[in-house]
């Protein structure tokens, strides 16, 4: 009996699964913001660019 009870519990499948998830969203998040972080990262540098040369006139 005790051990059928404890392979009909969920708890621990039910929290398991909120984990995963999680830690896919997690991922989903950080490639995103690696991608963006290039693109602001490019955007300050031409920005950069622009005002040494604006600076040297």
């Amino acid at each position: 009996m005790i051990i059928h009870d404890l392979l009909r519990d969920e708890t621990g499948a039910t929290a398991i699964e909120y984990a995963l998830i999680a830690a896919l969203v997690s991922v989903a998040a950080i490639i995103a913001i690696q991608g963006v972080g290039s693109e602001v990262n490019s955007t300050f540098q031409t920005a950069q660019s622009k005002m040494e040369a604006a600076n040297n006139l």
